[in-house]
């Protein structure tokens, strides 16, 4: 009998846009991101798990939540996504109101990668957070862990709301430059949009 000979299947190139972190335009701030964000989860999850040392691990997953909350409020966003976001305060008022910003995309392209990592991390973190709030409010013996949830919570649903405000202020924007051109489009926009999420 002859043998025939293996046909091997032919391999595909990852593609833009599939979850493979070799393909972002900043690997090493994607990693930084993803690892907070699932650091914090896995360590509470430890801990409810197999420590008995509750404020340990508090400590632990506190800092990784305020890691991830940084570093995703400065750094992540702008690099992965262009965007940003800040509160400022009027000290004269006292009135506090957000500030969005988001890079131009004339000069900046953002890989689809990226987004898709960036968006998909965002809304499921806190979708996670509060499937551990439900358990821990099921389980009555861990109410003193849902403390820790709700600042996780807290935490997560900001940063979601921010992103989320500021994506739609920075497509409001661009789609108003392509109607219209110019600065004065900008300044307009971003005034009735600074004005609707005060």
């Amino acid at each position: 009998m002859e043998q025939q000979p293996l046909q091997s299947q032919p391999q595909t190139q990852p593609q833009q846009g599939d979850l493979n972190w070799r393909l972002s335009a900043h690997p090493i701030t994607l990693l930084l991101f993803l690892g907070f964000r699932i650091g914090a989860l896995l360590m509470y999850l430890f801990g409810v798990l197999f420590i008995d040392n509750f404020i340990l691990v508090f400590i632990i997953t506190l800092l990784l939540l305020s890691a991830d909350f940084y570093y995703l409020k400065n750094i992540a966003g702008r690099r992965l996504v262009g965007l940003r976001w800040w509160n400022e305060v009027n000290t004269s008022t006292g009135d506090s109101h957000w500030v969005f910003e988001s890079s131009d995309p004339n000069t900046r392209t953002i890989t689809a990668t990226d987004k898709r990592f960036f968006w998909l991390s965002l809304y499921l973190a806190p979708a996670f957070w509060v499937g551990l709030a439900i358990l821990a409010i099921i389980k009555l013996n861990s109410v003193i862990w849902l403390s820790l949830v709700a600042i996780a919570l807290i935490l997560t649903i900001t940063n979601t709301a921010a992103f989320s405000r500021c994506d739609r202020f920075s497509q409001a924007s661009t789609y108003a430059n392509r109607a219209f051109g110019g600065a004065i489009v900008n300044n307009i926009a971003g005034g009735l949009l600074g004005r609707l999420f005060r």
